[in-house]
């Protein structure tokens, strides 16, 4: 255990460690479960992160996959007691997030916290933690038939939550690479004046180096996905993926997946519009939203 580990840290130390040791026993998750006269779903929510393992079940856990070695068992399980004592301080950890929000973005949010590298691309709307009020505001409105206005304006507060853990870090403490479709850039959520505010608040974490942000223009066939979002995160021990489509969403931390698409995003990153020209377009954009310009034909950055 590293000095000032965080419990997003300490908890996926524990789970890759314990993932990795059954896996080298030759154990299924259900031969866990059994032996530990547990669920094979407990055993599955460890390892994916979505409980903290109690130190009482770390000890016969770690004598099961056969760690005996002190200093081993002493790191382990005082990486369990940081996840679990201070994770439930967390805002995200509270009930009412917690019943309110997917487990995958649970986790998404630790991990903004953690990250020193986040690659987010986008190709419906402005990613959350860059999201206006008034804009996630007009952007829950589409979900009025399957959320309640409580649950809404929950996802709302969260956003601004992200935003205001994120973006004081962003630029010095995190490399913030964002990649938006045209789309997003001429998708006029909540109307001209809500989504005219949006792009000047985007356009100036551009400006200020907070952020750098690259249009994937309609004229350039380089998509790095076909139908789904995504935040690729660095963190001090390796890489993480959370993927979300409109139906739903993932945390994905296999090494082979979240390699492909870092190499995707940054082939892609080198293809597409430069942050200059996509500065100029969300200039024009606003021009054009205040009623000053004449829109310009979709694919044209200059």
């Amino acid at each position: 255990m590293a000095e000032g580990d965080s419990p997003t840290i300490a908890r996926r130390r524990v789970r890759l460690a314990l993932r990795e040791a059954r896996e080298r026993a030759n154990l299924t998750q259900g031969h866990v479960a059994e032996a530990m006269e547990w669920s094979t779903s407990k055993v599955i929510r460890i390892e994916n992160g979505d409980v903290s393992i109690s130190p009482n079940d770390l000890r016969p856990l770690l004598v099961l996959l056969g760690i005996k070695d002190k200093a081993t068992t002493a790191a382990l399980l005082a990486d369990t007691r940081i996840a679990r004592t201070r994770q439930r301080q967390a805002w995200y950890q509270t009930p009412e997030f917690r019943e309110n929000l997917t487990d995958p973005m649970r986790k998404l949010i630790e991990y903004e916290i953690e990250a020193t590298e986040i690659r987010s691309y986008a190709i419906y709307y402005i990613p959350g933690p860059l999201q206006t009020t008034a804009y996630a505001s007009a952007l829950m409105t589409r979900f009025e038939d399957e959320l309640s206005e409580d649950e809404r304006n929950l996802r709302i507060e969260a956003r601004t939550k992200r935003r205001e853990a994120l973006l004081p870090r962003s630029g010095s403490q995190v490399k913030f690479m964002l990649m938006l479709d045209e789309s997003v850039l001429r998708r006029t959520i909540g109307g001209p004046r809500i989504f005219a505010e949006q792009l000047r608040y985007l356009l100036e974490h551009a400006e200020a180096g907070t952020i750098r942000v690259r249009m994937v223009p309609f004229s350039i066939d380089a998509s790095v996905t076909n139908n789904a979002s995504f935040d690729l995160l660095v963190l001090s021990e390796g890489e993480v993926l959370y993927r979300e489509t409109g139906l739903s969403d993932e945390m994905i931390e296999d090494r082979e997946a979240t390699a492909k698409h870092r190499a995707r995003y940054d082939k892609v990153w080198e293809e597409v519009a430069d942050e200059q020209d996509t500065i100029e377009f969300i200039q024009r954009q606003i021009v054009i939203l205040e009623g000053g310009g004449i829109d310009q034909p979709p694919g044209e950055i200059r």
